[in-house]
C-alpha cells in the first residue's frame, strides 16, 4: 500500500484580480503529481478544468472564466489528494460596456477566436495556445526509426506537451539535418517569446496609449464645453442634441451596414459553432473513441476518458453535451457487461482477474463484481474435478503411461486443485484487503465499502474452500477407499468399482503426492482446521497401503515356492530363506515413506486396531512360507512343479560321482526342508524381528517368536516323518537278519564274526549317513542318533524276548551288539545308550577268559573289514546331537 498523499494547498495566484478569460498562475503544495491526477478545478465557483496546463506539483496555469461570484477561493481536486482548501481568493471584475464609437484598447488572440455574445460558459484549451513549431525554423525530419529512439529514451516523450518531454529527443527527431546557424536563430527565437511572455500587462498598456491620450482629449472638451453652457439638464441642451446626432447616426450605420453586420453575423455564428466543436472535440470525439480503444483492449484509456468526461460533462445542462454524454453512458454500459463476462469466462488468470475487477471497480458497476468473480471461480473448480472423474470413469480419458489409471486420475486430479486453488486463495486475500480496488491504496468511500463487504463474506468463502477440500479428498476416496464412503455419496464420488486393486508401491506414491499437495495448500496460509480432511485421507491412505503391502508380500511370499532351485550351500541352506528375508526386508525398505509421520500426521499404530492388523499380516506371510516349505517337501517325483537343479554338495571329493542333473527324492526333499527350517528359526527370524523394530514396528519379539515355534512344529513333524522313512526298513530288517537260516540261539556253532544282517544294517545306516551328509553336516547327528536308538532299542527287544542263550549264542550276541555300539558310538544318546545296556544285561556273562579274547579278537576283526565303512561314524567337530 503507498502512502497517501495530503490535499492540495493553494497558497497564491497572479494576478488575484482580473476580468473572465484572464491568464493566472496558480501556486501551492501537493497540487498533483501530473496532468492525469489534476481532476477538478474552480476559481470563484467556475469550473476552470479545461483550460487548465498542470506545469508542476507547486505550479498550474488557466484563464478564468465567467462566473457569478465577485469573489471567491481557488479549489484544486486531485486523484492522489482529493478535494483541497485554498488560503487566498481570486476577484473577479465587470467588464464596461463600450459604444461602436468608442476606442478601446482589447488584446486580440488571432489563433483563439472567442465571442462573449455566443457562449459564456466555455474555456479555451491550453493546448491551442501552444505554437506548432516551438523554435520558429524549419523542420527538418531525420531518418531515424521512432523505436529506436524509444529504446534510446525510456520513458521519455519527444512532445513539448508531454510532462515527460525530452529536448534531446525533439532535436533529433525534427532537426537532425538543422545546421547550427539554424539552431542559434532558433535559440534567439525562444528568448524573444519568454521576453514577451514576461512583459506581461506593460505591453498592454502601451499599445494602447494613443487611444487613451484621445480619449483623454475628447473628454477634457466635453467637460468645458458643459461648464460654459451650465444647462445641461435644460431641454435643447448640447447633451440632448449630442445624444439625437449619436443615434441618427448609429441608425443610418445600420441601415448602412445591415447586409453586411448580417454576414458578419452568421460568420460569427459558424466560426463560434466551429470553436466550440474544436474546444469540445475530447467530448464530440469520445464516443468513436471509446469503440475504438474497447476493440484494441485499451480498457485504462476509456476509464481515464470516462472519468474526465464524467467530471466536466455529468452534470451538463446544455443539451448537445446531454446527448452526446447520454452516448458515452451507453458504449461504457456495454463496456461493464463485457468487462463482466471476461471476468466470469473460465479458465482465467489471477492477473486478467484483478485487472477486469479494477476496470469494472473504476467504471462503478452496480453489484460486487469481485465476489460474483470468486463464486464463478468456485463453481468452475468443482467443475473441473467432477469432469475429471467422469471422463476416467466413463472411459473417456485415454492414457498411455506406464501408471494405473486411478494413479493417473489422482495426479490429474490433485493437478487441478493445486493450480486453481491457490489463485483463488490469492484472489479472496486480495478481495479482503482492497488491492483489487485500487492500485494505489486510496482509502475511497467505495473501497471501505467493499471490504466490509468482504470481511462479511469470510464465513461464505471458507464454506467454500471447504467444498472444494471435500470434494478433492471424497473423488479420492471414491476412486481409492470406496468403502470409506456413505452409499449416498458413492453415487456421485464412486463408480470404480470395476478397476484394478492398487499394488502397494502405487499407494505409496499417491501419498507421497497428497503430501506434496499439503504442503503446497499449507504455504498458502490456509487455516489448518480447512486442511483436516487432507490429514485424514493421507493417515487412511497410509494405513490402506500398509494393509495391500503386506497381504501383497503374503502372496508374493506364497510364489517363492516356485523359485525352490534346491541347490544347497556348504550350510545345508537353499536360496529359499535368503529370498524370504530379502522379500520382506524390501518390503519394509518401501513403507518407509508410508510409515514414517511428517509434520502434524499421525502415526499409524497410535490405534491399537491397525497394530493388531499389522500383526495378523506380519504373522501371516510367516505361516505362509512355513506352508510352502511343507508343501515343498511333500512334492512327488512326478509332480511338474519339481525343478531339476544341481546339488552344492559340500564334500565333492566324498560324493564326486553325483550327476548334475539332480532330480531330489522325497526323502532328500525332506532334509533341504529341515535343514531351511532350522536355518529359519536361529537365523532368519531373528533378523527380521530386528528388521521389524528398526522400521517402527511393535511387537516384534511376539511376532518372532510365534513365527518361530511354528517352523519348529513343521520340522519336527518332518524330522519325524524322515525318521520314520529311514528307521523302518532298517528296524524291520533286524528280526529276519537274526534268526536267518533257522538260526537258534540255544544251538549255534561258536562264533567266526559279525553276521550279515549287522553288517547291512551298518551298511544302511551308513547310507542315510551319506544322504545326510550330501544336504547338511549339521543334519548328520540329529538323524543317525535318532536311526540308532531306533535300532538299539529293536536290539534290546530282540535280545529280551531270547528265552535262554548257548555259550555260543551269548558270545554271538554280544559279538554283534558290542560291534554294533563301537561302530555307532559317535552318535549314541542316552536312550540307545540304556537300550544297548539293557540288550547286554540280558545276555548270560561268559564262562571264562578264552570267550573273552575271542570276542575281542572278533570285534578287531570286524572293525578292521570294515574300517573304510566305519570312517564316517568317527567322531567330527560338530558332536552337538539334537533331538
Amino acid at each position: 500500500m503507498s502512502r497517501v498523499r495530503q490535499p492540495p494547498l493553494v497558497t497564491g495566484i497572479s494576478p488575484n484580480e482580473g476580468f473572465p478569460w484572464t491568464k493566472v498562475t496558480i501556486r501551492g503544495e501537493n497540487l498533483g503529481t501530473g496532468a492525469t491526477d489534476l481532476i477538478g478545478l474552480s476559481i470563484c465557483g467556475h469550473n476552470c478544468l479545461l483550460t487548465a496546463e498542470w506545469m508542476s506539483a507547486s505550479k498550474i496555469v488557466c484563464r478564468v472564466g465567467p462566473a457569478k461570484n465577485d469573489k471567491g477561493d481557488i479549489i484544486v481536486t486531485t486523484k492522489s489528494g482529493g478535494r483541497g482548501t485554498s488560503t487566498v481568493s481570486f476577484r473577479l471584475m465587470k467588464q464596461e460596456k463600450i459604444g461602436i464609437l468608442d476606442q478601446s484598447a482589447v488584446w486580440v488572440e488571432e489563433m483563439n477566436y472567442y465571442d462573449m455574445r455566443t457562449d459564456r460558459n466555455k474555456g479555451i484549451s491550453p493546448l491551442s495556445l501552444r505554437p506548432a513549431n516551438p523554435l520558429g525554423i524549419d523542420v527538418h525530419k531525420g531518418k531515424i526509426p521512432q523505436m529506436d529512439l524509444e529504446g534510446l529514451f525510456q520513458g521519455m516523450s519527444g512532445d513539448f506537451t508531454s510532462e515527460n518531454f525530452s529536448a534531446t529527443w525533439y532535436l533529433i527527431e525534427n532537426h537532425s539535418a538543422t545546421s547550427f546557424d539554424q539552431l542559434k536563430v532558433a535559440a534567439n527565437f525562444l528568448r524573444k517569446q519568454a521576453n514577451k511572455k514576461n512583459e506581461g500587462s506593460l505591453a498592454y498598456v502601451k499599445g494602447g496609449l494613443s487611444t487613451f491620450f484621445e480619449a483623454q482629449d475628447a473628454l477634457s472638451a466635453i467637460h468645458q464645453k458643459l461648464e460654459v453652457d451650465g444647462t445641461e439638464k435644460v431641454e435643447g441642451s448640447m447633451t440632448q442634441k449630442l445624444e439625437n446626432v449619436l443615434n441618427r447616426a448609429s441608425n443610418t450605420a445600420d441601415t448602412l451596414f445591415q447586409e453586411v453586420l448580417g454576414r458578419k453575423d452568421k460568420a460569427d455564428s459558424t466560426r463560434n459553432a466551429l470553436n466550440v466543436l474544436q474546444r469540445f472535440k475530447f467530448l464530440f470525439n469520445l464516443p468513436l473513441n471509446i469503440e475504438r480503444n474497447i476493440q484494441k483492449g485499451d480498457y485504462d484509456v476509456v476509464i481515464n476518458d470516462y472519468e474526465k468526461a464524467k467530471s466536466l460533462f455529468g452534470k451538463t445542462e446544455v443539451r448537445v453535451f446531454q446527448k452526446v454524454y447520454a452516448e458515452v453512458e451507453t458504449r461504457i454500459d456495454a463496456l461493464r457487461i463485457l468487462l463482466m463476462d471476461k471476468l466470469l469466462e473460465m479458465p482465467s488468470t489471477l492477473l486478467d482477474q484483478k485487472r477486469y475487477i479494477r476496470y469494472l471497480s473504476d467504471l462503478h458497476t452496480p453489484g460486487d463484481p469481485a465476489w460474483k468473480c470468486i463464486m464463478a471461480q468456485h463453481k468452475w473448480i468443482l467443475q473441473l474435478m467432477q469432469s475429471c472423474r467422469e471422463n476416467y470413469v466413463k472411459g473417456k480419458k485415454t492414457w498411455r503411461f506406464k501408471a494405473p489409471q486411478l494413479v493417473t486420475f489422482v495426479d490429474n486430479l490433485t493437478e487441478i486443485v493445486i493450480s486453481q486453488l491457490p489463485n483463488f486463495w490469492k484472489l479472496w486475500i486480495s478481495y479482503v484487503n482492497g488491492s483489487l480496488f485500487s492500485e494505489t491504496g486510496e482509502k475511497s468511500e467505495q473501497v471501505e465499502k467493499l471490504k466490509k463487504n468482504a470481511r462479511s463474506r469470510q464465513n461464505d468463502f471458507k464454506k467454500m474452500i471447504q467444498e472444494v477440500i471435500n470434494s478433492l479428498m471424497k473423488l479420492i476416496r471414491g476412486a481409492l477407499l470406496p468403502s470409506s464412503l456413505v452409499e449416498a455419496e458413492l453415487k456421485q464420488y464412486g463408480g470404480w468399482e470395476a478397476k484394478v486393486e492398487l499394488s502397494g508401491q502405487w499407494l505409496t506414491h499417491i501419498i507421497h503426492t497428497m503430501r506434496l499437495n499439503y504442503e503446497s495448500l499449507t504455504a498458502l496460509e490456509i487455516p489448518n482446521d480447512l486442511l483436516q480432511t487432507i490429514q485424514e485421507l493421507i493417515l487412511d491412505l497410509r494405513v490402506h497401503c500398509l494393509m495391500i503391502t503386506l497381504q501383497q508380500t503374503a502372496d508374493d511370499v506364497k510364489r517363492l515356492a516356485e523359485k525352490e532351485d534346491w541347490v544347497v550351500d556348504n550350510e545345508g541352506i537353499t536360496s529359499l530363506p535368503a529370498q524370504f528375508e530379502h522379500q520382506v526386508v524390501q518390503t519394509l525398505q518401501a513403507l518407509k515413506e508410508t510409515i514414517n509421520c511428517k509434520a502434524g500426521e499421525t502415526s499409524i499404530f497410535q490405534h491399537e486396531r491397525n497394530q493388531r492388523h499389522v500383526h495378523e499380516l506380519f504373522i501371516k506371510i510367516m505361516k505362509v512360507f512355513i506352508y510352502s516349505l511343507e508343501h515343498l517337501s511333500t512334492k512327488t517325483e512326478g509332480d511338474p512343479e519339481s525343478i531339476h537343479l544341481p546339488l552344492d554338495i559340500s564334500s565333492p571329493d566324498l560324493l564326486g560321482n553325483l550327476h548334475e542333473n539332480f532330480i531330489p527324492s522325497p526323502e532328500q526333499r525332506l532334509l533341504i526342508v529341515l535343514s531351511n527350517c532350522d536355518y529359519l528359526a536361529s537365523h532368519t527370524f531373528n533378523n527380521l524381528a530386528e528388521q521389524f523394530e528398526k522400521h517402527g514396528f511393535q511387537g516384534t519379539e511376539k511376532i518372532a517368536q510365534i513365527s518361530i515355534d511354528d517352523v519348529k512344529y513343521l520340522d519336527q513333524r518332518l524330522f519325524e516323518t524322515y525318521i520314520e522313512l529311514k528307521s523302518d526298513p532298517i528296524v524291520g530288517s533286524l528280526e529276519p537278519g537274526i534268526y536267518a537260516g533257522y538260526f537258534d540261539w540255544k544251538d549255534c556253532l561258536a562264533p567266526t564274526g559279525v553276521r550279515t544282517y549287522l553288517k547291512e544294517a551298518l551298511v544302511n545306516i551308513i547310507a542315510v549317513h551319506a544322504e545326510v551328509f550330501t544336504i547338511s553336516k549339521d543334519l548328520v547327528p540329529r538323524v543317525l542318533s535318532q536311526i540308532i536308538a531306533a535300532v538299539a532299542e529293536e536290539m534290546s527287544r530282540l535280545m529280551q524276548c531270547v528265552s535262554s542263550f548257548s555259550k555260543n549264542g551269548a558270545l554271538q550276541a554280544k559279538l554283534e551288539i558290542c560291534a554294533l555300539r563301537d561302530a555307532v558310538a559317535s552318535f549314541l544318546t542316552p536312550d540307545s545308550i540304556s537300550s544297548f545296556k539293557q540288550a547286554l544285561e540280558t545276555l548270560p556273562q561268559l564262562p571264562n577268559g578264552a570267550h573273552k579274547k575271542l570276542l575281542e579278537e572278533l570285534l578287531n576283526k570286524f572293525k578292521s573289514s570294515m574300517h573304510l565303512q566305519l570312517t564316517c561314524f568317527q567322531p567330527s567337530s560338530r558332536s552337538l546331537i539334537k533331538t
